[in-house]
């Protein structure tokens, strides 16, 4: 179980506030989705829930305990990352490449322990990448790399895990795909939070959305509660057919703004 605060959390970068003063907590057994436009400061929301910005004011607290104050190695036990758009470089087979997400729980220079091993083998089952393990990442497609991420990340076996952007460049089917996998995660008890733009995605398969705009957190609760008609105007700055769980745009708005 674990339990990720803000409290009126801000983040700069160089002169612009992009977080500004966000107050939320998150809890295990849940999928949170932060949604809001291009620039409204959702990725950097949640690398300052990482720990990896630095806070301009307010704080990020795991479980009571001060983020930044935290070691780096016991953040990343309990806080899975897949980052946005990962380029693969080494020509790892799949099988390693999930493994490195058992370097948080290792001593440098050792060897993987039985746990580890069984570890990795339930992460590649988990994100379905068995059919992989001996493919060369560098050479998988872009659905299959992203499957393959995924596994790395659910090797960590965190309490939490925090995806930005996970439905970046995949096919619907592998879209759905991640967006089960994830909230099964969540259901299993793992706090799973995610940046998302899909708004169907948002509403069908989250419990909870945090709307941010300009930095501010501007809606937090229940998918339908938040994606209204008069917020995605505000927001988004467009109208949109609203028949759950489809939430789909529809045209820019000419009301002003």
């Amino acid at each position: 179980m674990v339990t990720l605060s803000l409290d009126a959390a801000s983040v700069r970068l160089g002169r612009r506030l992009v977080v500004d003063a966000v107050s939320a907590t998150l809890g295990a057994g849940t999928l949170v989705g932060i949604i809001g436009p291009n620039g409204a400061g959702k990725s950097s929301l949640l690398r300052a829930m990482l720990g990896l910005v630095p806070l301009a004011s307010g704080s990020v607290t795991l479980d009571g305990e001060s983020v930044s104050a935290m070691a780096r190695g016991a953040i990343a036990r309990k806080l899975a990352y897949l980052p946005q758009g990962q380029l693969l470089h080494w020509p790892l087979t799949v099988e390693r490449l999930v493994a490195l997400g058992r370097l948080p729980h290792l001593a440098p220079m050792s060897a993987m322990s039985p746990a580890d091993i069984d570890a990795v083998e339930r992460a590649i089952e988990r994100a379905d990448v068995a059919g992989l393990r001996g493919r060369v990442a560098t050479e998988l497609s872009g659905g299959e790399r992203a499957r393959a991420l995924l596994a790395r990340t659910l090797a960590v076996e965190a309490p939490a895990l925090l995806a930005d952007e996970p439905l970046a460049s995949l096919d619907p089917g592998h879209q759905i795909d991640v967006m089960a996998l994830l909230r099964r995660e969540a259901r299993a008890g793992a706090l799973v939070v995610t940046v998302l733009h899909d708004l169907t995605m948002a509403a069908r398969y989250c419990d909870r959305l945090l709307l941010m705009d300009r930095g501010v957190l501007v809606a937090d609760g229940a998918p339908l509660d938040v994606l209204t008609a008069e917020r995605l105007r505000r927001v988004y700055g467009i109208s949109a057919m609203i028949d759950p769980p489809m939430i789909v745009p529809v045209a820019r708005s000419l009301e002003p703004l």
